[in-house]
């Protein structure tokens, strides 16, 4: 992978630190928000976390990784941030775990299904074509236009791209916390949790007074370009392919924080209050 010369880091280190009672097994964790096709913020954010893990390293154990699902839609690299998600899950410098995002799961329901998932190219799927080089039809064409978009599709995909699709987690649980795209479903048990849910759920997750006995942290659901701490949940999209900031919290047992990279967007790039469907 080629990446962009090293950058300092986005943050000062003492303005984003939690301390919390919270452990995570006593690993080094970072959860990555909604990249969103933009290659671009994933490659300078993969490296302050490089940068970043080297001083809180564990010994003996590879910090994970966790990327929060939607990769694909929107920006304009979806193809080149699947190639770059599948080369860190191969790597051995990280430990790799991919979450799907809604955006995912209505890309595989388009490769399966086109005419009947053709909404999918109003909301990004359109951009995620184009990075593969394929002309998206009108979503309102006719079927056989979406099945020919859908087989130049596959014809410009890398097996290994579907087979990270098709191979991706709904449900991290570790220690005191636990990774889903969306958040769950308040007042259902963890295990018996709806992957509808989990890739799609907002404001009955959002407004939840009550804890959910982990701490929950998710993407899906952004209003600004800093990632959300509360009592109950930790929210890391940030809504880069419109603020151009990309977010991952870093949590250790004892303390959360968060690492950022930036694009060229500046602050009144964007309208806050925008959220991401």
């Amino acid at each position: 992978m080629t990446a962009e010369p090293a950058s300092p880091p986005a943050v000062v280190e003492e303005e984003v630190r939690h301390r919390t009672k919270r452990r995570i097994d006593g690993q080094l964790v970072y959860a990555i928000g909604d990249i969103h096709g933009r290659y671009d913020l994933l490659i300078k954010l993969l490296e302050r976390i490089a940068q970043d893990s080297k001083r809180h390293q564990l010994v003996g154990r590879r910090p994970l990784l966790i990327f929060c699902g939607d990769y694909v839609d929107r920006g304009p690299d979806s193809a080149r941030v699947l190639s770059t998600i599948a080369w860190m899950r191969a790597g051995n410098a990280f430990e790799t775990r991919c979450l799907k995002g809604n955006h995912e799961q209505m890309m595989l329901t388009y490769i399966e299904q086109p005419p009947a998932a053709a909404g999918w190219l109003r909301v990004g799927g359109a951009e995620t074509l184009a990075s593969y080089g394929v002309t998206a039809p009108a979503w309102d064409a006719p079927p056989e236009d979406h099945y020919r978009a859908r087989d130049q599709l596959l014809d410009a995909m890398s097996a290994r791209h579907l087979r990270l699709l098709q191979t991706l987690e709904t449900l991290l649980l570790i220690g005191d916390y636990a990774f889903a795209h969306a958040g769950v479903r308040p007042g259902v048990s963890l295990h018996r949790q709806l992957e509808r849910d989990l890739l799609w759920i907002r404001d009955d997750f959002l407004n939840a007074r009550r804890g959910f006995k982990k701490m929950i942290v998710h993407g899906h659901s952004w209003d600004s370009d800093e990632p959300f701490f509360g009592a109950n949940r930790i929210g890391v999209d940030t809504g880069a392919y419109r603020t151009g900031v990309l977010t991952a919290a870093r949590i250790m047992d004892g303390e959360t924080g968060y690492l950022q990279a930036h694009g060229p967007e500046g602050p009144d790039a964007y309208e806050p209050g925008h959220g991401d469907h």
